[in-house]
């Protein structure tokens, strides 16, 4: 009988295969996907606020020559996204140029006024790297002349009301995104044209170059 039961278990164990045990696994985790900061897929405006370092060029007058002042720029930003890797991206800004003339009857300055319109493409080279390239248009508001002479100080004023004089400058410069909504700015503008001085004025006529440092602070 012992016989008869092990050989019948053996065949009952053959005959039945055991199933494997289920395992319940669990979902992996979504991933979502981090946007990166400069975001070309909706559009975008801000301000911008820096410093600018200016100086004239090509004077047309060897005997005339100038050192680099200090200025300040501000105004609105706006990024229009037409790509992936490509935007239109103008702006409206307050800016001061001008330059430092020594001469043999002392120092010159001139600072000058203006309201700027840069028209600018934007590229993203890399996420969160971006390069800019357009034209500008320029309007003088007004211009502040200072002679200084070691013993006297004179100051002369002058306003442009009426809008008259425009220049057409060019544009390069690159972004850097800090933050998805603060981004480091730096352009070279120069004038395309020549800032033409009064007809009576000793003072060549000149074009303006600047070098921009500053933030930007984009808003969604």
């Amino acid at each position: 009988m012992a016989l008869c039961l092990f050989i019948a278990g053996e065949v009952s164990a053959q005959y039945y295969p055991q199933r494997p045990r289920r395992v319940m696994r669990r979902p992996p985790p979504q991933r979502y996907e981090r946007r990166p900061y400069n975001d070309f897929y909706r559009p975008s405006f801000g301000v911008a606020v820096g410093a600018n370092f200016s100086n004239t060029v090509d004077s047309y007058n060897a005997d005339f020559s100038t050192s680099t002042i200090a200025g300040w720029h501000v105004g609105l930003t706006a990024n229009f996204p037409v790509s992936r890797s490509f935007a239109f991206a103008p702006e409206l800004l307050f800016s001061q140029k001008g330059y430092k003339a020594e001469t043999v009857d002392g120092t010159f300055k001139q600072r000058t006024n203006y309201i700027d319109i840069p028209l600018l493409a934007k590229f993203r080279v890399v996420p969160g790297f971006n390069f800019l390239i357009g034209p500008q248009l320029t309007f003088q508001t007004s211009t502040r002349n200072i002679y200084e002479d070691g013993f006297n100080r004179i100051v002369e004023t002058e306003y442009d009301n009426n809008g008259d004089k425009s220049i057409i400058a060019g544009v390069i410069g690159v972004g850097i995104d800090l933050t998805r909504n603060v981004e480091l700015r730096a352009r070279y503008n120069i004038d395309l044209d020549r800032n033409r001085t009064n007809g009576a004025s000793l003072l060549p006529d000149y074009r303006n170059q600047v070098f921009q440092l500053g933030l930007g602070f984009k808003f969604d």
